[in-house]
């Protein structure tokens, strides 16, 4: 062995050892590996930085945009509540039900896409039920990496499989070549999952803090019996009036926090402002914060007609009607202003229904004036919170309630952003244009759409995963230079000649896993292709047995976090570590030993 290979190999030794460890992160281990490989003068430090131009890498930035648009615009949100309406309350359902819908999207564009696209779709259930979240995200993970095993175009290593055997001289696989062993992998994972997510630990997603609901801050703000909706019946004589007019009668007791109206095809919440002209059929969000007004008086007056309310001040409404949670700082323009009269919020549609000071909340809001470090509550639609969070200064937010995770900030919206993922998936699946392309196209489209802005673009992508993938490809390139891949096609050939074509396919499989548990999946592709065709020629054997069994091997890494993008993001996501994926994976992937040596001789004989 040259000094090239050795110090190649104990680089990743290294690099495997830290990311059992833990410490540090995985992304700077990454770090460490394109700063370190260089050294071993098998990569120039350019080939170790071409990660970043790497297409895949490109691609699954574009993807988490692609995700984001789908979150922005509902779509994800109704999605989940498909999968939680089934699922109910059951874990075990929906496990179930979440690996089926990844494994059978999987099978027809990118793992990484659906993976990028569940993930929040995933967080958002477990925050409705409870449930915790790393339970559902890793048997998630492991059908994204099943679903490679499904058909041709599922994943990358299948590809350069595919080309592997091209480039020998055969003619290469058929689209559903590799689905028997998939659906037989997929329905065992499944099975597998369901049960050993108990093993899964449930890590901070039960023991983390509860953030602040809106019901929580009525308790704490004593806002119950304050919050009012009026229907503008047809016969009232604030139909055609600015609100700016008539609003004096509510004096500062009572402000109208919002409007709704119906528009063309559905019903709309906006701000108030005191130049709307009401119409007939509007419902105003009233916020009553005084006994002194006469609401009963008010609506007899006008013929406005009261509206039953389930929830607890304006929580019916959550999802156009917010709050935050903000602090006067020293220099605010507030101090000293009074809590009924600001005109830095009044800018944004927003109202301060609540104060606290000390150690309690504060009554008569009309006479109380603003001091430093009074905690606000204030009112208003969303859109007025997030202006007011991206522009003002005299006011610091500290906390959002738990709603807002739900909140749909472009639901009009949800027929574009389907329109850009099903353009990417049809480019994916035609092929007309690479896939980085079809990627940096559906990116493209939720942005031209309005689905996303650039700003949340840029905010919507992992880095972290995107690192981690990125400092692990250059040793592909350093174990082929460095004589890595020779000498291994070279000792499978002399330790298991006479195996017998199960045998050969057996440790095949295994040297695959083991590569994919350090190098990336197609990275591993890319190595034990050529290796395994060879192989299959010394022995006269079929070479479609043995590339089929490096494809399939390639998608069963499950021990690793860095063998496939997919399970990267999940790791991230799950804040799972190596150990985790060695105690569940393992037993999965010995089942997947068991499946592709039974199967795949009977599929490719020699």
């Amino acid at each position: 062995m040259g000094s090239e290979l050795a110090i190649v190999l104990t680089i990743l030794c290294a690099a495997v050892a830290l990311f059992i460890i833990g410490r540090p992160r995985s992304d700077a281990v990454a770090l460490l590996v394109m700063l370190l490989l260089p050294l071993s003068g098998t990569v120039t430090y350019r080939e170790a930085l071409d990660g970043f131009s790497n297409p895949a890498i490109i691609l699954i930035a574009c993807l988490f945009v692609v995700g984001e648009g789908l979150v922005r615009t509902g779509v994800a949100q109704a999605v989940g509540d498909l999968l939680l309406r089934h699922g109910g309350k059951s874990e075990g359902w929906l496990v179930l039900l979440v690996m089926g819908a990844v494994g059978t999207m999987g099978s027809v564009m990118s793992s990484t896409a659906v993976v990028a696209i569940f993930i929040p779709i995933v967080l958002r259930i477990a925050r409705k039920t409870g449930m915790a979240s790393r339970r559902i995200l890793m048997p998630m993970g492991t059908a994204a990496a099943i679903s490679g095993m499904l058909t041709l175009v599922a994943t990358t290593p299948n590809l350069v499989l595919n080309s592997a055997l091209n480039y020998a001289g055969y003619e290469g696989f058929g689209f559903f070549d590799f689905t028997p062993i998939g659906v037989v992998m997929l329905a065992g994972g499944i099975a597998y999952m369901v049960f050993a997510r108990r093993l899964i630990d449930a890590g901070q997603s039960q023991r983390a803090t509860p953030r602040p609901s809106l019901g929580d801050w009525a308790t704490k703000y004593a806002l119950q019996n304050r919050a009012y909706r009026l229907l503008v019946q047809e016969e009232s004589d604030l139909v055609g009036r600015q609100l700016g007019i008539w609003a004096e009668e509510l004096g500062k007791s009572a402000r109208v926090i919002a409007i709704e109206r119906n528009s063309r095809f559905s019903r709309a919440v906006m701000r108030a402002t005191a130049d709307d002209v009401l119409e007939a059929g509007d419902i105003l969000l009233l916020d009553r914060d005084a006994d002194s007004f006469d609401i009963d008086g008010f609506c007899g007056r006008h013929l406005l007609k009261r509206l039953a309310m389930s929830g607890v001040y304006f929580a019916d409404q959550a999802r156009d009607v917010g709050m935050v949670e903000v602090i006067v700082p020293a220099e605010s323009r507030l101090v000293g202003a009074s809590a009924r009269d600001s005109v830095v919020l009044e800018r944004h549609g927003l109202f301060i229904v609540g104060v606290w000071r000390g150690k309690e909340a504060l009554r008569d809001l009309p006479d109380v004036r603003m001091r430093v470090g009074d905690t606000l509550l204030v009112v208003g639609p969303w859109a007025g919170i997030f202006s007011l969070q991206a522009e003002e200064h005299d006011l610091v937010s500290l906390a959002m309630p738990v709603e807002a995770d739900s909140l749909i900030p472009v639901p009009n919206r949800a027929i574009h952003a389907l329109v850009a993922l099903a353009t990417v998936i049809f480019l994916m699946l035609t092929d007309w244009v690479p896939n980085v392309m079809a990627g940096l196209i559906g990116a493209l489209l939720m942005g031209a759409f309005g689905c996303v802005t650039l700003d949340v673009a840029y905010r919507s992508i992992n880095w972290r995963a995107l690192i981690l993938i990125v400092g692990m490809l250059p040793f592909a390139l350093a174990l082929k230079r460095s004589g890595g891949v020779d000498l291994a096609a070279q000792f499978l050939l002399n330790f298991a000649g006479d195996w017998g074509i199960y045998g050969q396919l057996a440790l095949i499989f295994t040297a695959t896993v083991c590569l994919g548990v350090v190098v990336s999946g197609t990275a591993t592709a890319v190595l034990m292709g050529p290796v395994a065709i060879s192989i299959a020629e010394s022995l006269h054997a079929s070479p479609y047995a043995f590339a089929m069994t490096v494809a399939i091997g390639a998608s069963a890494a499950f021990m690793s976090p860095v063998s496939t993008p997919s399970n990267a993001l999940v790791s991230v996501a799950g804040g799972f570590g190596f150990s985790d994926y060695l105690k569940i994976g393992t037993p999965l992937a010995v089942f997947s030993l068991v499946v592709s040596v039974t199967l795949i001789p009977i599929l490719f004989p020699s």
